[in-house]
């Protein structure tokens, strides 16, 4: 198989929005479900709803790959499997180094989903001396002062940062300087890298403080403007009992918050 050095994805030559790019694996994800249990068509309705999107946008997105389904009949998963995966460049050996095996390290490295889609665990690497050797997910931690050799040898363009996030940036500009051009970046800071490389950050407590955000929002609007749930009740029930006619006769007289 190829590896991931010499062939890269054709979504940008092909002018393909990144926010399509972005829903591409939601619907990989769906059709693969799909294929699992030899379903042999969708509909659109059908697939976007598996997808959590809206059955025009997914049209759209699927236009843009040259496959518009057929009336009556729906897409064929199969070959969309393979249409949506080909676009992706996962028809194709991606080696993956991951960088920092801590806790989400070592459980980013023992996720079985990384084969099945496309994308081998090349190395380990850790600057910890004492995890040299240590065998996590059966593959042998190695330390970074061998972070260029291992890049090289195995022909690594796709690189995973989970550091601690004061050694995020200096782990990152080696991997760019060995020849990584994308990045999985987990640490908890924000990266500078060059044009031409491209860095995805996950950031598990951002999205919880914006989970917190949303309930603390929805708290409120349980409680009314005062904060008071009490007096939220108080005035759905003045709305009722009240005179529930405005100026114009039509308006209830105490409008909900």
């Amino acid at each position: 198989m190829a590896t991931g050095r010499t062939h890269r994805p054709a979504t940008r030559s092909r002018g393909i929005p990144e926010a399509t790019v972005a829903r591409l694996p939601l619907y990989l994800r769906a059709l693969t479900a799909l294929s699992e249990r030899s379903v042999p068509t969708v509909s659109s309705e059908e697939l976007a709803a598996a997808a959590g999107v809206n059955s025009a946008k997914l049209r759209k997105d699927f236009s843009y790959l040259g496959s518009y389904g057929t009336r009556g009949v729906g897409y064929d998963v199969e070959y969309l499997v393979y249409q949506i995966s080909r676009e992706l460049g996962l028809t194709q050996d991606w080696p993956v180094v991951i960088v920092g095996i801590g806790n989400l390290g070592a459980a980013l490295a023992n996720y079985g989903g990384f084969a099945s889609r496309g994308f081998r665990v090349a190395a380990l690497i850790d600057a910890d001396p004492a995890m040299a050797g240590k065998p996590v997910a059966g593959i042998g931690v190695q330390h970074t002062d061998e972070l260029e050799h291992i890049i090289e040898s195995n022909g690594v363009s796709i690189g995973v940062i989970a550091t601690p996030a004061g050694a995020a940036q200096q782990v990152c500009d080696r991997l760019v300087a060995a020849g990584v051009t994308s990045i999985l970046n987990f640490a908890p800071t924000v990266l500078t890298v060059p044009d031409g490389v491209d860095v995805r950050k996950v950031d598990l407590s951002i999205e919880l403080q914006i989970l917190a955000f949303h309930e603390q929002r929805k708290a409120g609007e349980e409680a009314g403007p005062d904060g008071s749930a009490a007096a939220t009740a108080a005035r759905a029930a003045a709305a009722v009992a009240g005179d529930r006619k405005g100026p114009d006769g039509d308006m209830p007289a105490v409008m909900p918050a």
